[in-house]
């Protein structure tokens, strides 16, 4: 069966913290990726592709909006997204596409409540599947459907037990914090950072997620074109993959850790003096990558459905991650405010019609760009932004509304003359914290990262030519002043311009006295 209809489809296909480091690694022979070899022989690999803010409700946030932090107000884990600022699913959902999310979204806070689906609809999605690191909610209530001899298997694995509504979960207000407990104590080794699912791989958040996905493109009448996000929660940590797909790591083609070089150095930002004495998590790396395995085997689904659909060649197809994931590194786990390579660096992969098969770009691209790609890809576009009164000169239809740029020229060879130069990651701190000097901003060029902590408390510069590991921190080294100066220069312009374009948040029009 071919698609009747002409409009492309689009498939944004999410994984979660994983990062481009550890990806090239599986493609290096940690692990087999055989679908992620075939997306890649498919189109585009954009090797130095970055989050804006390493964080999950941030970064989800830019890629719907394709907005600044600063400009959609999502700074960190615990702002929450307005549905009434535009995203591309509203502006597709509008122009006739029937679009889906199933997975992980995050726009909201996961202590919210358990089940979001109504609220996630706002946010122009006809259908909404969702499941989310908590694991409450409608996948959730399937396992206590239909695999209820597996349930507290499933409880034993939810380590965000004290969110409130556990306590009172679903209409009738069970008590579940307790029968979490209960069951991570019959389970122990589900305490830590990583171990075996301790339930079949069918039963798994990401196989119920990828079931959906295969029903959403299957149920899709062949003459309407369609939008989905098929996002998982894997590979955020703890990392549990099927114990079968541990057998398919090959250790030794894992990278060795980076040594924490900042912990004896004392030109080290404030920040890192307040972290705990390297954790090297040498055992967690086998579980990431048999993640990574258990994923490529649901983006082969995906493709096999769209290809059975007679969908694939007219489908633009994009995979990415929000963040990526220390995994040992520089002594580091997570995210946020460690702005090394492994954190910041993500994966993005883009195949479609009209585009280059099998081809890597090295310019620098940001999550910014996902959603001007997908307008470009799509014929579609935001509103403008309001504008009212005789002092106001610009017409609205000149005024930007986005900061990033559609991908798909690079994607089908030509030359952009005025491409960035560098990528921007900002910061707000942990969720733990309060403390404006945890804040960090950093600029990467395709030579350097310079990073700066915010209240005086430290900088970092690296040549990631000369030094790929970023183990020698320039910073105080007087032969790359100048170098510093000019990164720092071209820094300050980069934050300012995390204000532009102008935001919509509570914008009733421009001009207005």
């Amino acid at each position: 069966m071919k698609q009747k209809n002409s409009a492309p489809n689009v498939v944004l296909f999410m994984v979660d913290q994983l990062s481009a480091r550890w990806l090239e690694a599986a493609r290096a022979g940690a692990v087999p990726v055989p679908n992620i070899e075939r997306l890649a022989a498919r189109g585009v690999m954009f090797s130095n592709a970055f989050t804006s803010n390493p964080v999950c409700q941030p970064a989800r946030s830019t890629i719907a909006t394709g907005l600044t932090s600063r400009g959609h107000g999502v700074i960190e884990n615990g702002y929450e997204l307005s549905p009434e600022l535009p995203t591309f699913m509203h502006a597709l959902q509008q122009g006739g596409w029937r679009t889906g999310a199933l997975g992980k979204l995050h726009f909201r806070s996961h202590y919210r409540d358990s089940h979001l689906n109504d609220n996630y609809r706002a946010y122009g999605f006809d259908v909404v599947h969702n499941t989310e690191d908590a694991r409450g909610g409608e996948w959730l209530d399937w396992v206590a459907a239909e695999h209820p001899d597996q349930f507290d298997n499933v409880l034993a694995t939810i380590w965000a037990s004290h969110i409130p509504w556990y306590a009172e979960y679903g209409p009738d207000k069970v008590d579940l914090a307790e029968r979490i407990r209960r069951a991570r104590e019959g389970l122990p080794g589900t305490s830590g950072g990583w171990y075996p699912l301790p339930f079949p791989a069918e039963v798994s958040q990401t196989e119920w997620i990828t079931r959906h996905a295969l029903e959403f493109i299957c149920e899709t009448p062949a003459d309407q074109p369609l939008l989905v996000q098929v996002s998982y929660v894997q590979p955020h940590g703890p990392f549990h993959p099927p114990a079968e797909y541990l057998d398919r790591v090959d250790e030794s083609k894992i990278p060795e850790i980076a040594p924490a070089e900042w912990f004896d150095n004392p030109d080290a930002p404030a920040y890192y003096r307040q972290v705990e004495k390297p954790r090297y998590m040498e055992g967690c790396r086998r579980y990431y990558f048999a993640d990574i395995a258990h994923l490529d085997d649901q983006l082969g689904k995906v493709l096999d459905a769209l290809q059975d659909a007679g969908r694939i060649d007219n489908t633009f197809i994009i995979f990415t991650s929000d963040h990526g994931e220390m995994l040992g590194d520089h002594g580091l786990r997570g995210k946020e405010e460690h702005h090394y390579d492994a954190c910041i660096r993500i994966p993005l992969m883009i195949a479609g019609p009209g585009l280059q098969k099998g081809v890597v770009r090295d310019e620098m691209v940001q999550l910014e760009d996902i959603c001007p790609t997908v307008l470009d890809a799509t014929g579609q576009r935001l509103p403008l932004m309001p504008t009212m009164g005789p002092d106001f000169a610009d017409k609205a239809d000149t005024i930007p509304v986005l900061p990033g740029k559609s991908l798909l020229p690079l994607c089908r060879g030509e030359t952009v003359s005025d491409w960035r130069s560098a990528a921007y990651v900002g910061s707000f701190n942990a969720v733990w914290s309060m403390n404006p000097a945890d804040w960090a901003r950093t600029i990467r060029t395709h030579q350097y990262r310079y990073t700066l902590f915010a209240c005086n408390n430290g900088e970092q510069l690296f040549d990631l030519q000369a030094d790929p590991q970023e183990q020698n921190n320039l910073a105080a080294d007087p032969v790359f002043a100048k170098v510093r100066q000019l990164l720092r220069d071209q820094l300050l312009e980069l934050i300012i311009m995390q204000d532009y374009p102008k935001t919509r948040r509570s914008l009733f029009a421009l001009g207005v006295h």
